[in-house]
């Protein structure tokens, strides 16, 4: 992931003496800074083997898995995963409980409620209830703990013909209400999912790097809709805490801030990591590598077969627009030292740090305790810690997806030590 520092005064942001202090429509409020130290504290994984299943080797047919898009647990530790290789052939939801043992599977494909067009994304609350968001439809699915289908929950216009509606990365909340974290852009959202159209509101509004504000015009031609890229652009990171409210980074600086439930940030955990410069070999790297994406990118139906004529000449033209933006790409000064932030079922930060462009090992992970303080350094890229955890649940498990040696998905699902949950 590649985000961009800024400097310590931004938008009417002044950081003094480990002391935040912001001037806004609601007067003057205080925000604690921790300065966590520099030197790492190294910590060998020593993750407990909880459960393994899938693989081409697999004999019983529930665990023979084509393509698992993601996975997530509830409160007793039930895993859910939403199994299918294509972006059409998610069909099924298939639970394991916490021992590992299959408990049920559900779902299929068609066009009815609770039937998958293009099933994408997967949610699970604390009480087993799911959510399927499915891009054709526009619209989610719901299931009680059990698998069966309660309602479908549409986006606001959906239903005026074509159209792909997707919210990567939603998080769930764990407040007992049926609400997500999600992202539009750089901004936090709360998104409701109780009633039969999903509603929003903004939680959070993220630093956005100079020059990128109200980027990507909703209407126009093809190559208009094409925003201008950049190389190493400050991302916004993020997950929900389970006493509500967020933690994100959202420049290339070691800065992690904390929220309360209504979006108020009250903690900034600070490493002194400097965030790589850019060189020009770093950049030539970054628009080769683009540049070969786009043209590997392949646009096939998402029902399968051939798209017809005007579909293909629209992805055309789309294709060339983006390849243009790509060999005209810019750049931000910096490589952002932050990949990803997680937390734990316990309210434990893991914060992913990036490794230099081009290499492929995961870089360390911090584990820093609910209050801010830092607690060790993990490094992955081993057996027990392949890389960040695909999910956290409860009792300190944590779900790995990966492959075989025949790239059949196998899921791993370890328990982390008290000390870093």
């Amino acid at each position: 992931m590649h985000r961009k520092s800024r400097s310590h005064a931004i938008r009417g942001t002044w950081l003094t003496g480990g002391l935040v202090v912001v001037l806004g429509a609601a007067g003057l409020r205080a925000q604690e800074v921790v300065d966590l130290p520099a030197e790492d504290l190294p910590l060998s994984p020593d993750l407990e083997l909880v459960y393994r299943i899938g693989s081409a080797a697999a004999e019983s047919e529930w665990e023979q898995f084509s393509g698992i898009r993601n996975v997530g647990f509830d409160g007793a530790g039930n895993l859910y995963l939403l199994d299918g290789a294509g972006m059409g052939a998610a069909s099924r939801v298939v639970v394991v409980d916490a021992a590992g043992r299959y408990v049920n599977d559900f779902g299929r494909s068609g066009d009815g409620p609770g039937e998958f067009r293009a099933a994408t994304q997967l949610v699970v609350w604390a009480d087993g209830q799911i959510l399927i968001e499915d891009m054709m439809h526009q619209a989610y699915h719901v299931f009680d703990p059990g698998g069966e289908f309660e309602r479908m929950v549409r986006e606001a216009g959906a239903g005026g013909g074509f159209g792909i509606s997707s919210r990567p990365g939603l998080r769930p909340e764990r407040n007992g209400a049926r609400t997500l974290i999600g992202r539009d852009g750089r901004t936090i959202l709360r998104v409701d999912m109780s009633t039969e159209e999903v509603t929003e509101r903004t939680l959070v509004e993220p630093w956005t790097p100079r020059g990128q504000e109200g980027q990507g015009p909703t209407t126009g031609e093809i190559e208009d809709l094409i925003d201008e890229v950049w190389g190493f652009e400050p991302n916004v990171l993020f997950d929900a805490l389970p006493a509500g409210g967020v933690a994100f980074s959202d420049s290339s600086a070691y800065a992690i801030k904390l929220t309360d439930p209504a979006g108020a940030v009250e903690r900034v955990l600070r490493r002194p990591i400097r965030p790589l410069v850019v060189t020009e070999e770093m950049r030539r790297a970054e628009r080769e590598r683009r540049i070969e994406a786009q043209r590997n990118r392949q646009f096939t139906s998402i029902t399968g077969g051939e798209p017809p004529p005007e579909v293909q000449t629209l992805f055309s033209r789309m294709r060339t627009a983006q390849t243009a933006a790509v060999e005209n790409m810019r750049f931000f000064p910096e490589v952002p030292v932050i990949a990803a932030v997680r937390s734990t079922w316990d309210g434990t930060l893991w914060v992913q740090r990036s490794t230099e462009p081009g290499r492929e090992e995961p870089g360390p992970i911090d584990v820093l305790a609910p209050d801010g303080r830092y607690v060790r350094t993990l490094a992955p890229g081993v057996a027990a810690l392949p890389d960040m955890p695909d999910a956290f649940g409860p009792d300190g498990l944590v779900a790995f997806i990966e492959t075989d040696e025949f790239d059949v998905p196998v899921i791993t699902v370890r328990r982390i030590p008290a000390e870093i949950r």
